[in-house]
């Protein structure tokens, strides 16, 4: 009998397809993630759950999958897992470090340089008929990103993708992260500073850090004061990172100049937000990663790594290694 895996919304075919190889699959075919009822009821009699950031997978998930080996989610932040749960009850974790890298990387130099030069506001000017004299020295000035600081929070892989951006911009970059990459210092020109220097010295501050207890709302009403008005603020990482409320005043203030968000508190962000009346921010629905390839690859890689683990197979993209200490590969073998 082959494993049952429960897709609990739409992804790229791709991902279903290498799936059906090797499983049976229960695949929810819908955009919208499933209710928790659904989800609860769904999850009762399979081996892996194949998820996305939106799913909570808690405890009470996994206690009723009572045969549960295997999670798999298409994203790099396990936030919505309890991990340390699913690493007691012997039930290995998958994601999708790596894949995304650059098309994040990309997608926060676009928040970037939109907001910098107004490139929505100017947009909409057209579209709205506020375009009457063909040129004025004075309109819709924006800041310059060429040799300016970059101050960039977490330098792992995204972040690191970032910097390197950064080098065609004859940018000075600092970086700030809970490890010093010494040999990224070396490699990319970058240089440390902790976090209260880089959100003083830098002209735009980019985002790139998980969400843990440490860093919810690592950004806060006093780092945003700490930084300088004419700076940007862009996160592509969670929107949890920054407390929202805060970062709506300093922008109504003029704490700072502006701020380019792909992440919000609450997704989807509420349409009666005051975030939604400011000129100063450009925002995207959390679609960092949102390109056909970057897309198909992640859909094909959690496949991959939920066969691998039901195959008795250690995947490369395993998040709780300890879980082998508790269930061997040989006991979750089934393919």
């Amino acid at each position: 009998m082959k494993p049952k895996v429960y897709v609990t919304r739409k992804i790229p075919e791709v991902g279903i397809e290498l799936l059906k190889k090797f499983c049976d699959v229960d695949y929810r075919d819908e955009v919208p993630p499933p209710s928790r009822e659904e989800l609860l009821d769904a999850v009762e009699d399979v081996d892996a759950i194949y998820c996305t950031l939106n799913e909570k997978i808690d405890e009470e998930v996994m206690d009723k999958a009572g045969k549960l080996k295997v999670i798999g989610t298409m994203s790099v932040g396990v936030d919505h897992i309890d991990v340390d749960h699913a690493t007691s009850k012997g039930i290995y974790v998958v994601h999708t470090p790596g894949v995304l890298t650059e098309t994040v990387a990309d997608h926060a130099w676009a928040l970037l340089l939109a907001t910098a030069r107004r490139i929505v506001e100017a947009d909409r000017s057209i579209r709205n008929g506020e375009w009457k004299i063909p040129w004025a020295p004075t309109m819709l000035l924006g800041y310059d990103v060429y040799g300016k600081t970059l101050g960039v929070i977490g330098i792992g892989r995204i972040g690191s993708a970032v910097a390197r951006r950064a080098k065609g911009f004859n940018m000075k970059v600092l970086y700030y992260d809970i490890v010093r990459r010494e040999d990224l210092e070396k490699e990319l020109g970058i240089k440390y500073a902790e976090l209260d220097e880089l959100l003083r010295e830098s002209d735009f501050v980019t985002l790139h850090v998980p969400l843990t207890p440490e860093t919810k709302g690592l950004i806060k009403e006093r780092e945003l004061k700490l930084m300088k008005r004419t700076a940007i603020l862009v996160n592509t990482s969670r929107g949890a990172v920054v407390d929202q409320k805060a970062l709506t005043r300093a922008l109504q203030e003029g704490w700072i100049a502006g701020a380019g968000l792909d992440v919000f508190e609450k997704e989807p962000i509420s349409v009666d937000d005051p975030l939604l009346k400011l000129d100063n921010v450009v925002l995207t629905p959390h679609i960092g990663s949102a390109s056909h390839d970057t897309r198909n690859k992640m859909a094909e890689y959690v496949a991959e790594g939920i066969i691998k683990v039901l195959k008795g197979e250690k995947p490369d993209n395993l998040f709780n290694p300890d879980v082998i200490k508790v269930r061997s590969l040989d006991e979750v073998k089934m393919i």
